[in-house]
């Protein structure tokens, strides 16, 4: 009888509380109610919140009877509020000697319901704490309890301290245990969602915009119990490929997000009045841009099949979500289904508990907050410890550029050990850096006709680069502890700034830092002699080297053949033969990038980025075909001999994933980049190691250039030039 009865009370509550929640929450904030014209609840609402409840129609019944006699008198310009100011409730608390206006203030009329629910709150806690866990009643006072500390969490806004849980059925506490913004792919369409992950759940919501000064809300989209999520395998998900967005739109828009940048920079100096609209526009671009970016899947399914996908942009990212959930569905055994009311209640609660409050962008740091490096990290790897079997492992390298992950490096595949000694070295441009992922992957065997494989990661982790312990010159030895695992690793920073300098080399007997006419002179040729013996070993067993010239070569090897071509080594030709491919794109780039004046010459620089900023196609072709006859004989022969190969190495596109534009972003600044007098950039910054706009802006003119010149069909040159060309760079 007693449950039957507590049954009645607790179906009553419930009902009781869903209503009033959907009364009061059109009525916040409750100050301005008594103020704005903009209605918040109809009458006819109204009339049904209090006829579906019968305990409510009942309490109110003077309130409900006193509003029927004024629908006639009912004006827009009036809202609920008004009238529940005006109205003369028999409230109790008003009878027990409290003034008039207290019993009139509409805070206080409206927050006499929420005043029964907190009673009933404490009057629920004792009764649970004087009921055995073995009564039939105790599961019925918990449930009740839960109600009611779930409705008085979701209306009280004013809570500062960040809520770590929310109480469930059976009293049990739901933490949040992950939450991030992320990229879901809905229809071929990409959106970005706030992705919470339970301890018993996976809940994706939408961010709504805030208008009319309301806090921040969430809008639940999809949530999976963790006892349903299960993985899609690559055969599952092949009917639903990721469409890649080009390279050259990304660019593009970072591109106009340098800009904008550059622009808040000066308004900031000039104190200008433009900064709202320049950083809503900033926000505009970075938000695309992190929409755009990301292009690998993370799907999940339910237990029903349907999937959901993500996307995101590096392994490690998807690894941990996976490895966070497979862990966590451990203790999940059973699969469940929320009311209406509790999916409400858990997605308010999201503002709460939240440990991720903005999208990651640029817009929204601190003034005071890391903008993160720019300039050349050199990586050693070294060697990893506590493997407890032998395996075929390798490694790879990624940092954060323009709010993403990139893989830069990757080590060779160290053989059946337990202690592999890679000491590879790698030289990784940072854009706007703060940290550095290694993950280690253990090499299995191809299992798909496509050539995909399925390497499995071993290990992961990741260290932040901290300007300040970068800035010397010496190596900063440091370990990476994951999973049991080990990997000893030495970093060099070189800033930008530093890395602008073009050293002509003392040795004029040598190649590298020596001038190009120089070399040509000696060897009496019209292209130099490493040029040609890199490329045609690059384009003998490199064309279809997944990133040739994009992933960096081992640094010790790359260092080796530039002494080697130095010293005039006639076994030059055999060590290339025996090393990584990569290696040899790494000497033919660094060959360029040491030259003392760059191979479009500092005369000329500022001329083709003036060239290429021209809107009219037409006069846009004359002027850089003009200025590219205009160079010395040995940089224009030795530019179209690199052109062609170039053109040759992204008709493998599909194998290589080498475009024009992917190229003309590895070689664009290391052709182009002018001597440290006629750099835009200041030669003695105030700030080292910082972010630095105006450089990504020139940077992207010279991608812009070559790739210009990688577009055209063909390059009208006089006949002689030509065939002294070809007949200087036969074999």
């Amino acid at each position: 009888m007693r449950k039957w009865v507590l049954s009645g009370i607790l179906a009553s509550e419930e009902a009781y509380l869903s209503h009033l929640e959907a009364l009061l929450l059109p009525m916040k904030p409750l100050k301005a109610a008594a103020t704005t014209s903009q209605p918040m609840l109809t009458l006819q609402q109204i009339e049904t919140i209090f006829f579906k409840v019968p305990e409510l129609h009942e309490i109110h019944k003077d309130f409900y009877d006193g509003l029927l006699p004024r629908v006639q008198q009912w004006s827009h310009h009036q809202c609920v509020g008004d009238l529940f100011q005006k109205l003369n409730l028999k409230v109790r608390s008003a009878k027990e000697g409290k003034d008039q206006n207290d019993k009139n203030s509409l805070e206080t009329l409206l927050y006499k319901p929420v005043d029964r629910v907190t009673r009933s709150t404490l009057v629920l806690h004792d009764l649970l704490k004087h009921t055995p866990s073995s009564h039939p009643d105790h599961p019925l006072l918990q449930d009740a309890l839960r109600i009611s500390q779930n409705f008085l969490s979701s209306i009280n806004e004013e809570i500062t301290p960040r809520r770590q849980s929310m109480t469930v059925k059976k009293g049990e506490n739901r933490q949040l245990l992950r939450d991030q913004f992320m990229v879901e792919l809905v229809e071929g369409a990409r959106k970005l969602r706030h992705v919470f992950l339970f301890t018993d759940l996976l809940l994706c919501a939408k961010l709504k915009k805030q208008t009319g000064g309301k806090g921040q809300q969430y809008d639940c989209k999809w949530y999976i119990p963790l006892a349903d999520v299960t993985f899609q395998t690559i055969d599952e998900s092949e009917s639903s490929p990721v469409s890649q967005i080009p390279e050259e739109e990304i660019d593009a828009m970072k591109v106009k997000i340098s800009q904008i940048k550059n622009e808040i920079q000066r308004e900031k100096v000039d104190k200008g009045k433009v900064l709202d609209r320049l950083r809503k526009k900033l926000c505009e671009q970075e938000s695309l841009l992190l929409l755009i970016s990301p292009c690998m899947a993370f799907r999940v399914s339910n237990r029903n099949g349907k999937g959901y996908t993500f996307l995101i942009s590096s392994d490690y990212e998807r690894e941990e979500w996976r490895e966070i959930i497979r862990e966590q569905q451990k203790k999940c055994f059973k699969s469940f289904s929320l009311t209406s009311l509790e999916l409400q209640m858990l997605t308010n609660s999201c503002v709460k508990l939240q440990t991720v409050h903005n999208v990651p962008l640029t817009i929204n740091k601190e003034d005071d907050e890391s903008m993160g490096l720019y300039g050349f990290l050199n990586v050693i790897v070294h060697s990893a410890t506590g493997l407890k079997q032998s395996l075929n492992l390798y490694c790879t390298l990624e940092v954060d550029s323009f709010g993403y992950f990139v893989n830069k490096a990757k080590t060779r595949v160290y053989r059946d050990t337990t202690e592999p000694n890679w000491n590879e070295e790698f030289e990784i441009e940072l854009e706007g850096s703060q940290t550095l992922r290694l993950l280690c992957y253990s090499k299995v065997k191809q299992c798909r006709d496509d050539g995909e494989n399925m390497d499995r990661i071993m290990a992961k982790g990741q260290i932040q680069l901290d300007p300040p312990s970068l800035q010397g010159k010496d190596w900063q030895r440091t370990v990476i502890s994951m999973n049991g695992i080990e990997v000893k690793l030495s970093m060099r920073f070189t800033s930008r700034e530093f890395s602008l300098k073009r050293m002509p080399s003392r040795k004029q007997s040598g190649v590298f830092g020596v001038k190009i006419g120089a070399v040509t002179k000696r060897e009496h040729s019209k292209v130099p002699l490493i040029v040609r013996q890199c490329v045609e070993e690059i384009e003998r067993r490199g064309m279809e080297e997944l990133g040739i010239y994009r992933v960096s070569g081992v640094a010790t090897d790359i260092q080796a053949l530039k002494a080697a071509f130095d010293a005039n080594n006639k076994d030059v030709s055999v060590m290339m033969s025996e090393m990584d491919v990569n290696a040899i794109a790494g000497t033919l780039k660094l060959y360029f990038r040491e030259l003392p004046e760059p191979l479009f010459t500092d005369e000329l620089y500022a001329n083709f980025t003036e060239g290429i900023a021209l809107s009219d196609s037409v006069a846009k072709e004359s002027c850089m075909l003009n200025l590219l006859l205009s160079l010395p004989e040995p940089n224009l022969l030795t530019f179209l001999f690199l052109l062609d190969h170039l053109k040759r190495v992204a008709e493998n596109e599909s194998v290589n994933k080498m475009s024009f534009h992917n190229l003309a972003t590895v070689f664009g600044p290391t052709l182009l980049r002018p001597s440290e007098k006629d750099s835009k950039i200041p030669a003695n910054p105030t700030q080292p190691i910082s972010m630095s706009d105006s450089w990504s802006l020139e940077v992207m003119s010279q991608v812009q250039i070559l790739l210009y010149f990688l577009q055209l069909e063909a390059i009208p040159t006089p006949d002689s030039k030509r065939q002294s060309m070809l007949f200087s760079t036969e074999v």
